[in-house]
């Protein structure tokens, strides 16, 4: 039994390093237009800047599926702390105003400072991040209650909701709706390459920070009582996780829109496949989070070709019926 049980995360990792380049493939191959594998060869090594389908390669199949894989992995990790230091089996950034949050920023940014660069984008979005965690965490502090499961939920809905009310008022009287809305939906058909560049440093800071407080989210999942009797910092693990949930979430926004779920979903499938060790959560949320948002996006491909299904609608198929799930079986109260 202890040699399957080191086997196992073995044996997923293996599975899921080797899926990364069939997806990438299958991605680059596949979508309104399917291209074959010569073709891709040749875009990749004999480029020809006069020919369609190198330019598509290039400029949209590759960018779209690394960009798929690299927000998946962000968005499922930021996922993964939010529900170990909180024990909130229902936390996650789309649920608790995170990604409203970023997305909203980037509306004050558009209205107000219109021509700003990308790194301003990303850093306005990281802003918005915060900004819609402190709010709903803020706000269920000052309630009776205001900690628990659905409440948090509700909390966070309510403020999405807010910030995403106000966005879309200011988008429409300042007449930006059309630009506001690649923010509101997941674009990753529109995946700008330079913007993935400038987003990496601040991935790097975040996953590090993700894996250098997941020893201590582990003890925190057990309990910020039974955590702090064995000497932890209780506020300043919390304030480092968080600050590595901004950093993913930001940048996932400003790379691809908001894409609902997937934070909530993969952290219970890991911990199912790996159990409760975050120091194996994080990574194996990374691996399988990206692997899961670039597999719905080429379901949102082919389902029904030539037209694209959104993203968004193939990640709620899955995580609408979990998220209810989750609430009739774990809403009640915190994780034990």
């Amino acid at each position: 039994m202890r040699t399957m049980a080191r086997l196992k995360p073995a044996a997923l990792l293996a599975f899921g390093v080797l899926l990364v380049p069939v997806t990438i493939l299958l991605s680059v191959l596949y979508g309104t237009k399917s291209i074959d594998a010569g073709t891709v060869w040749d875009a990749l090594f004999r480029f020809d800047p006069n020919d369609v389908d190198h330019l598509i390669i290039r400029s949209s199949r590759i960018p779209r599926v690394v960009g798929a894989l690299l927000v998946g992995a962000f968005l499922a990790v930021s996922g993964a702390l939010m529900q170990g230091m909180t024990r909130n089996d229902l936390a996650s950034p789309s649920i608790m105003g995170v990604t409203d949050g970023s997305a909203f920023a980037i509306t004050l940014c558009m209205v107000f400072l219109p021509g700003q660069a990308s790194m301003d984008m990303i850093l306005f979005s990281l802003a918005g991040s915060a900004l819609g965690a402190g709010l709903v965490f803020g706000i269920a502090r000052l309630l009776p209650g205001g900690t628990s499961p659905v409440a948090l939920a509700i909390l966070g809905t309510i403020v999405g909701t807010f910030l995403s009310g106000v966005s879309q008022a200011l988008a429409t009287y300042y007449q930006v709706s059309q630009n506001v809305s690649f923010w509101y939906n997941a674009r990753l058909h529109q995946m700008d390459p330079a913007v993935i560049q400038l987003a990496i440093p601040f991935a790097v800071a975040g996953f590090a920070l993700a894996m250098l407080v997941a020893r201590p989210v582990t003890t925190l999942s057990l309990g910020d009582e039974l955590a702090a009797g064995l000497g932890m910092n209780v506020v300043l693990v919390k304030a480092a996780a968080m600050l590595s949930v901004v950093l993913l979430t930001g940048i996932s926004v400003a790379i691809a829109g908001k894409i609902a779920f997937i934070g909530l979903i993969m952290p219970h499938v890991i911990r199912f496949l790996v159990g409760r060790d975050y120091r194996r959560i994080v990574p194996f949320a990374a691996l399988y989070g990206g692997l899961f948002l670039a597999w719905c996006d080429l379901i949102s491909r082919i389902v029904n070709r030539p037209f694209e299904t959104p993203v968004g609608v193939v990640t709620a198929l899955f995580g609408v019926p979990y998220f209810l799930y989750l609430i009739k079986t774990r809403g009640g109260g915190k994780r034990a």
